[in-house]
């Protein structure tokens, strides 16, 4: 297992981190038996740092992780990191009764990595208006958490104010070979970097997308290279052949996933990929792109827009359904521009065809009637309904 520092504290993290997402189940349970082995075999083969958060399997990864670490002796070896609910902690005692409540369902005393979960430029300034900095000042000093950061879902300028507000020790980024301009993109890694921010890069295979059979098309653009790969391994390597990310994210559930994960971690050290190499990943890059419902770049010039709708993530979400096949698209849609994490909509379906955007986008593209295939897609008459049981279900009731 390769290693990389954080800058701000000298922690050495395993490249490959545990993503606590995506546990295997057994009758809609986590199958703690299998999980077990194959969290032990993480370690085993050095990986060092677990990522958990509140709402993951439904509240009860907190629960079962931090039972496996105090079980097996291993929570000394290892970096434990979840995350705060900032949309259900309207002020600061709440916040505190969250971490206090996190720490006992995860045995612990204290998190040695602290998310503020999954923000952008508004939840972030509501988070701030309730008081999460001096929340966030108040659990370092009690040592009841080592380090603080941030998960992040929205543009690059949001990501840079937040970087920028407080004094992170780490942030936490969607970043693969496709999203090098979607959300906090590469201008967003490269900004944390130079602030001594550690990255740690989630999704690195689009959801598992990544790690599909390729469209033929990019199965061919494959085939050219020297050095044959998977899919996988081109995907991996492409995030880890960047310096500035110490570590990327994997939800792993099946012991051939972990192992061939932890294989390429294992190799993958930064500035290895050859010139003709990162050529083939433009080149599959602007081939996967080709096969998208709408051809959007993620650029954000479009953006924002008068009527609240997000479009950037209105056309990713549609494209991942549907390029991709991905079943947790529409999910992903009606809770992220269904208001669940800044409590304001940004659906397709608020779009007024103003035509501002239009003149915005470097594309040209026909934004307004696109946003009207997305809304028919993926709305529809049971869009309300979802979106309160995705709430529900987000909201997990505390333990």
């Amino acid at each position: 297992m390769l290693f990389r520092e954080v800058s701000k504290n000298g922690d050495r993290l395993s490249a490959l981190g545990y993503g606590c997402m995506r546990f295997p189940q057994k009758r809609l349970s986590i199958d703690e038996g299998l999980a077990e082995k194959q969290m032990l075999l993480a370690i085993e083969e050095g990986v060092n740092y677990f990522d958990t958060a509140y709402p993951y399997h439904n509240g009860k990864s907190e629960t079962f992780v931090g039972k496996f670490f105090a079980k097996n002796g291993y929570r000394e070896k290892v970096r434990l990191a979840t995350k705060l609910p900032h949309w259900n902690t309207p002020n600061r005692g709440e916040m505190d009764k969250m971490l206090d409540m996190q720490l006992a369902k995860m045995e612990t005393d204290y998190l040695d990595y602290y998310l503020v979960h999954n923000l952008n430029g508004d939840s972030w300034e509501t988070a701030k208006s309730n008081g999460v900095m001096e929340f966030l000042d108040g659990a370092l000093e009690s040592g009841r958490i080592r380090n603080c950061g941030f998960s992040f879902h929205g543009p690059a300028d949001d990501f840079k104010k937040i970087v920028d507000d407080y004094d992170w020790t780490l942030c936490q980024i969607q970043y693969n070979l496709l999203d090098t301009k979607n959300q906090a993109g590469k201008s967003g890694l490269k900004y944390a970097a130079s602030k001594n921010l550690a990255v740690v890069v989630m999704e690195p295979l689009r959801g598992g997308n990544l790690a599909k059979t390729p469209p033929p098309a990019v199965a061919k653009i494959w085939d050219q290279a020297d050095t044959k790969r998977t899919p996988v391994e081109w995907a991996l390597r492409f995030v880890w052949n960047h310096p500035e990310v110490t570590m990327v994210l994997s939800g792993m559930n099946e012991d051939e996933h972990i192992r061939e994960n932890i294989d390429i971690a294992s190799v993958a050290a930064p500035d290895t990929l050859t010139k003709n190499e990162l050529s083939l990943i433009r080149e599959a890059r602007r081939s996967f792109n080709e096969v998208m419902k709408v051809g959007c770049t993620g650029c954000q010039y479009c953006m924002p827009c008068p009527s609240g709708v997000n479009i950037p993530a209105c056309f990713e979400y549609y494209n991942s359904r549907h390029a991709f096949k991905d079943r947790m698209a529409r999910f992903m849609y009606l809770g992220g521009n269904g208001g669940l994490f800044s409590g304001k909509t940004a659906l397709a379906s608020q779009c007024t065809e103003c035509g501002e955007c239009i003149e915005k986008c470097p594309q040209s593209l026909a934004i307004p009637e696109y946003l009207k295939d997305v809304s028919k897609d993926m709305e529809g008459i049971m869009a309300k309904p979802l979106m309160w049981l995705i709430k529900k279900v987000m909201k997990v009731k505390k333990r």
